[in-house]
């Protein structure tokens, strides 16, 4: 399958808790965090919740 690279950006300080849920359910809980996972639907939506925190990389 194929693999998505997601970097933490934002910091989760003052966000809903889901939204830390979301990060951690990433992998990511500190700034520039890299995380590489399978790209499914389920990971598509996990970051386009958190879309203002995260980047994908190339």
């Amino acid at each position: 399958m194929a693999q998505v690279t997601v970097k933490q950006t934002g910091s989760p300080i003052r966000r809903t808790k889901d939204q830390r849920a979301t990060l951690a359910g990433l992998g990511l809980n500190k700034m520039g965090r890299v995380s590489t996972l399978e790209d499914t639907p389920s990971v598509r939506g996990m970051i386009a919740k958190v879309a203002h925190l995260v980047e994908i990389v190339e």
